[in-house]
C-alpha cells in the first residue's frame, strides 16, 4: 500500500515512518509539510538517515495517490482535510481530536465549531476492534486515555467512582519549545497540570459510557522528566468488594487474546519504543489500583495509528509492530 503521512514533522509522523519501514505491506511515499516543503525528511528525522529519501512536501490533497493516509495535524485542522480524503476513497486514521467525540463535546471541550463532523470508530483497539474492521476513517485516540481505559475497563461496570493519576513524558507535549517543556524547568522536578480540566477526561468518560459504567471519572495529569512514557495509577472505587484472586482473574479473562496487553509489573522502561500497555492489579476491599504503562508516541499515538490500519486493510493486527520495548 501506498502511504502518506500528513504532517509528517512532528514526533508522531517520525515513528510512523520508523515503525513503518518494517511494514511489509506499506511503504510511505508521501511526508507533508507546509513549512518544510522541500528540505529532506531527514532534516528534521536524522534517525531516518538511510531509510528514506523523501523530502518533505505540501501538495494539494486532491493530487493524493496514496491508499492509507495518517493525520498527524493539530488538534481542530483534521476537520479541513478529512472529507475530501475520504471522499477520494483514501483510508484514513486521524491522530488528532477532530473525530474521537461527537460534535457537541468536542466544541464543548475545544471551544470551536466543528466544520465538517461525521462519526467515526474510535480506535482504541481492544475495545471497538469490529467497529474498526474496514472502516474508511477512524479516530485514533488520545494517549492518556489509551492508557487509563485499558487500565480501568474490565472493572469499569463494578465501579462508582475511577481516579486516573498519570505520568507523562516531556513528547507529549509535540516538539515545539515552550516555557512547560524547557529542560530547567522539567528536569529533576515533577509538577501536575490541568488539575481537574484536561481535555482527554472527555473521552475517558466517553469510554466509560461504552463499556456501561456509571462510574464517575476524575483524571490529573503529570508531567515527567523522561522523554516517552505514560505510567497511569487508576484507583477503581468499587460498589462490592473484590479479592485479589477474582480480580486477577477478571483482567486475565477480558486480555487473553489480546496481543498488546501484557498482565505485569508496568514500568516505562520495559514499554519504550513498542506498542505494548503493560499492567497490574491490586485489590483492597472495595479500592483496586491499577497500574498501567505505555510509550505514548507509540501505543498512544503511531503505533496504535498503524494498529487500527491493519484492522481497516484486513491484515494481521501485529503486522509492523511485533517487536519488545527498549530496556533499559
Amino acid at each position: 500500500m501506498k502511504v502518506a503521512i500528513i504532517g509528517a514533522s512532528g514526533y508522531t509522523g517520525g515513528e510512523l515512518f520508523r515503525l513503518l519501514h518494517t511494514h511489509p505491506k506499506a511503504e510511505v511515499v508521501c511526508a507533508t509539510s507546509r513549512q518544510l516543503a522541500g528540505k529532506p525528511v531527514t532534516s528534521r528525522h536524522p534517525h531516518l538517515t538511510g531509510f528514506t529519501n523523501l523530502t518533505f512536501t505540501n501538495p494539494e490533497i486532491s493530487s493524493l495517490d496514496v491508499d492509507v493516509a495518517f493525520l498527524a495535524v493539530p488538534h481542530t485542522a483534521a476537520m479541513a482535510y478529512a472529507p475530501s480524503m475520504v471522499e477520494q476513497g483514501i483510508k484514513v486514521i486521524d491522530l488528532s481530536a477532530d473525530y474521537r467525540l461527537s460534535k457537541e463535546v468536542f466544541e464543548k471541550v475545544y471551544g470551536v465549531p466543528h466544520t465538517a463532523y461525521f462519526p467515526a470508530p474510535y480506535g482504541l483497539c481492544e475495545l471497538h476492534r469490529e467497529q474498526c474492521k474496514n472502516a474508511n476513517f477512524i479516530a485514533n485516540p488520545g494517549c492518556f486515555p489509551t492508557g487509563a481505559t485499558l487500565a480501568a475497563a474490565p472493572l469499569a461496570g463494578r465501579a462508582h467512582t475511577i481516579i486516573y493519576d498519570s505520568k507523562t513524558g516531556v513528547s507529549g507535549a509535540g516538539d515545539n519549545a515552550s516555557e512547560t517543556t524547557h529542560f530547567p524547568n522539567v528536569g529533576d522536578n515533577l509538577t501536575a497540570y490541568k488539575w481537574t480540566s484536561h481535555r482527554h477526561l472527555a473521552e475517558m468518560r466517553q469510554e466509560l459510557g461504552f463499556l456501561k459504567s456509571g462510574a464517575k471519572a476524575y483524571f490529573t495529569p503529570h508531567l515527567l522528566p523522561v522523554n516517552r512514557g505514560i505510567l497511569t495509577t487508576a484507583h477503581i472505587l468499587l460498589n462490592e468488594p473484590l479479592e485479589q484472586q477474582e480480580v486477577d482473574r477478571l483482567y486475565h479473562e477480558y486480555y487473553k487474546n489480546e496481543p498488546f496487553v501484557r498482565y505485569q509489573r508496568p514500568s516505562l522502561n520495559s514499554v519504550r519504543g513498542s506498542n505494548f500497555c503493560d499492567l497490574m492489579v491490586e485489590a483492597s476491599e472495595e479500592r483496586v489500583v491499577v497500574v498501567s504503562a505505555i510509550d505514548n508516541l507509540v501505543k498512544g499515538a503511531s503505533g496504535q495509528a498503524i494498529q487500527n490500519m491493519n484492522l481497516m486493510c484486513g491484515f494481521k493486527e501485529t503486522e509492523g509492530l511485533w517487536s519488545p520495548g527498549i530496556l533499559p
